[in-house]
């Protein structure tokens, strides 16, 4: 059996351990983000990222406890690693913009989950921390959401009109092994998230990505491509490998939800920029399948959502602290 109290004090190790992921690529993120709004925005988020870390080591401190060292420094690495993966593409702005929704949907979705323990746990400053904390990750995501145009206008400002339908193929090519990648974990969270109604969304939601799947194909083989074997490829064996990684945590869950909802924000970044980019391109087939595919994926993170408070009891009674 673990004390309640104990299994809270990790989840705020983590918590603080994303914390620092996060300002690893806040600190950066302006300088290659390819478009003053986003800049802005990042720049902004980094002074309140900085408030969550110190928030979240003074929890901590008042438990006598403190961070966990190499936690911190995976995670710090982490984050540096993903910006240099962005820097290196040729759509940087439109990369950092799609995975910073994502990251800050993976905050938003842990802070929930923190939350709901620390309301379980009778901690009411834990909770309230949780809480405001965040509402500042979901604030962040609007402020992202809004600059979806600025993201696609920074990534496609070198690109040549007659070179537009090329740079779409490609991003139809990305969508494609994303969602390959999507098929290849859903296909595992049912058998591994360890609650009924979670498990139920991944099933309806995979039978949807199937599809999303060959919509996008198709729509390669109308502009006389195909997708990309290596992309699909190498995004599967990253399937495998987290399928792996939350069969070895305990408290899978919690930890599988809030994974899961950073990905559909993810995919639903994704596709706002391939919608814009077929318009800019004079393709409204691609452009409706887009915004298709990205009302089913918005869809998708609500009912994850919606599983959060079970997701966090599911995982407190897997590490054997119900309270």
């Amino acid at each position: 059996m673990t004390d309640i109290r104990e299994q809270l004090t990790k989840y705020l190790t983590d918590a603080h351990s994303i914390e620092v992921q996060a300002l690893a690529q806040l600190k950066q993120a302006p300088a290659i983000a390819g478009d003053e709004q986003l800049a802005a925005a990042f720049r902004e988020h980094l002074t309140e990222t900085e408030g969550h870390e110190q928030t979240i080591a003074g929890l901590l401190e008042q438990r006598g406890a403190k961070p966990s060292r190499a936690k911190d420094a995976v995670m710090w690495v982490g984050g540096k690693g993903f910006l240099l993966f962005a820097k290196l593409q040729p759509d940087t702005p439109g990369k950092l913009l799609a995975h910073a929704l994502s990251y800050e949907a993976l905050e938003l979705a842990s802070y929930e989950l923190l939350h709901a323990v620390a309301d379980r746990a009778g901690d009411g400053e834990a909770a309230l921390a949780a809480t405001r904390i965040r509402n500042d990750e979901r604030v962040m995501i609007e402020r992202l959401e809004e600059l979806f145009d600025n993201g696609v206008e920074a990534s496609l400002r070198e690109v040549k009109p007659r070179d537009l339908l090329e740079q779409l193929r490609k991003y139809l090519e990305d969508a494609h092994a994303i969602e390959e990648q999507a098929i290849a974990l859903l296909e595992r969270a049912p058998k591994i998230v360890g609650d009924a109604a979670l498990a139920a969304v991944f099933e309806d939601h995979l039978v949807e990505t199937r599809d999303h799947a060959e919509r996008i194909r198709e729509r390669l083989r109308a502009l006389g491509a195909d997708a990309s074997t290596w992309k699909d490829a190498a995004l599967r064996l990253g399937a495998l490998e987290w399928g792996a990684f939350f069969r070895a945590h305990p408290d899978t869950p919690g930890k599988l939800a809030a994974f899961a909802y950073a990905f559909e924000h993810l995919e639903i970044g994704g596709y706002e920029q391939l919608r814009r980019v077929a318009e800019r391109a004079g393709d409204d087939e691609t452009a409706a399948t887009a915004i298709g595919i990205l009302g089913e994926e918005r869809a998708a993170a609500e009912r994850i959502a919606e599983q959060f408070a079970d997701a966090a009891a599911a995982s407190l009674t897997a590490v054997g602290a119900a309270g």
